[in-house]
């Protein structure tokens, strides 16, 4: 039962403390001053420069303005709105090179950064979960959190049979806020939705509720995890720590050294950049062929690469459960549309509901938006840049050729498919990787290399 509530904290009967969550009208309101901070910055901006100061010193102090603002609003309300973030930072290789820029470290850090929570919340968390004797659990425990993200952060400790750990520990309040976020975006993404005809916008914004709401449950997580371990014992390519415990809001793995893929795309060499992407992108394809998962969450800060080359996975609270892997046609129409069979993909795709019944769409036109896409996977070995990237960011935004795009529909089962293949593509030019990108389509992808 509550007693009383202090602050922006609540007081339990028994004197434990645990945070309240922030309400919806708070967190909308803090996300409001997004674009409202970037509204009066530059108003800012146009004022400095009628009194002199030049346009493009101007225009850099506004960029780097609003990449902190963004950091700081979207980190401090961890949640939803960091999980955008974070998503946001996969993609910076799209942004033009002269905005990227002020931006690119702000969107770093939200990939496996934020505030932190103080040691007596995380203490209170560990007695709430697994006992009140948790610290007999350990030998080594430390208060200083080594990494912390959207819903929980992280700290380094030894178990009680001397195996170094991680202990992951979800933060009070983190369902509500989160909850409470992706309500705030559902309700966005329903108003673009006219702008869309051919998108069937209310189920993908369930779908996306949905897997997202999925990450709160670490015992979930455990069980993709123990999954994707089985199915990767002794792989040459790929390490997943073993689970130790798992709670509802408290999960021990083992802990994993090595050298983090955001350090990578920062500063690694050539070799260790090719090597990332290429077990990356085999990571999309592997999963649903041996795990039938697939590993939804692709920003950096999930993946190291160890000194033996294999790249160790290390969160698994977003996963998509495909029983029959890959769906073959995604694979049959990439084949189709590398081949120019505009009428095999057009009639593919409606019958996969890419297309509406409703809609007319011009074959050769959609096969000519889509196939630039393929690039990668039309040549023996493929480059992937961030120059690229930006030019195919821009060739969809072109509005010479928006209304072919906008007929698009993207069924509910596609989406976290599509929006992982996206992701690691945005990785991989951040990595500048590269590989045989064709080769594991045809060994892993079904459809592809096969046409029976």
């Amino acid at each position: 039962m509550w007693l009383r509530v202090a602050g922006r904290r609540h007081i339990t009967d028994n004197g434990q403390v645990t945070d309240l969550p922030r309400r919806a009208v708070f967190r909308t309101a803090k996300l409001a001053t997004l674009p409202l901070g970037f509204a009066g910055r530059t108003a800012l901006g146009v004022g400095k420069r009628v009194g002199g100061k030049p346009a493009e010193a101007v225009a850099a102090e506004v960029q780097l303005r609003t990449a902190e603002h963004m950091f700081r609003v979207l980190g401090e309300l961890k949640g939803g709105a960091m999980k955008v973030g974070q998503a946001m930072s996969v993609f910076e290789a799209a942004i033009p090179e002269e905005l990227a820029a002020p931006y690119r470290a702000s969107l770093s850090k939200l990939q496996d950064a934020a505030p932190a929570l103080p040691a007596d919340r995380v203490h209170a968390v560990l007695a709430e979960q697994i006992g009140p004797r948790w610290r007999q659990r350990f030998i080594e425990f430390d208060d200083a959190h080594a990494a912390a993200a959207s819903i929980g952060q992280v700290h380094r400790a030894v178990w009680r049979d001397g195996r170094p750990v991680a202990v992951k520990i979800q933060y009070p309040g983190a369902g509500p806020a989160l909850r409470s976020d992706l309500a705030q975006i559902g309700r966005m993404m329903r108003i673009v939705g006219p702008l869309s005809p051919g998108v069937d916008m209310a189920p993908l914004v369930d779908e996306l509720q949905n897997r997202m709401s999925e990450e709160l449950d670490y015992r979930r997580e455990a069980r993709s995890q123990r999954a994707f371990g089985k199915a990767f014992t002794g792989d040459d390519d790929f390490m997943v720590p073993d689970v130790v415990l798992a709670s509802d809001e408290v999960l021990v793995t083992e802990w994993v050294d090595g050298t983090p893929v955001r350090d990578i795309i920062e500063s690694g060499q050539q070799p260790e950049r090719d090597r990332a992407g290429l077990l990356l992108a085999r990571l999309l394809f592997s999963g649903p062929a041996h795990a039938r998962l697939l590993h939804a969450d692709p920003h950096p800060g999930n993946f190291r690469l160890l000194d033996d080359g294999r790249l160790a996975i290390l969160d698994f609270g977003a996963v998509d459960r495909l029983p029959r892997g890959l769906p073959r046609p995604i694979g049959e129409l990439a084949r189709l549309a590398i081949a120019g069979d505009a009428e095999g993909v057009r009639n593919g795709l409606r019958r996969e509901g890419f297309v509406r019944d409703s809609v007319t769409i011009d074959a050769e036109e959609l096969l000519g938006y889509l196939v630039p896409l393929l690039e990668p996977l039309r040549h023996e070995e493929f480059t992937f840049e961030r120059a690229w990237l930006r030019a195919e960011a821009l060739r969809l935004a072109d509005l010479r050729k928006a209304t072919t795009g906008m007929k698009l529909n993207l069924p509910p089962s596609y989406l976290l498919i599509h929006r992982v293949t996206l992701g690691v593509m945005g990785v991989l030019c951040q990595l500048g990787s590269t590989a045989p990108f064709r080769a594991e389509c045809e060994r892993l992808l079904p459809g592809f290399a096969d046409p029976g």
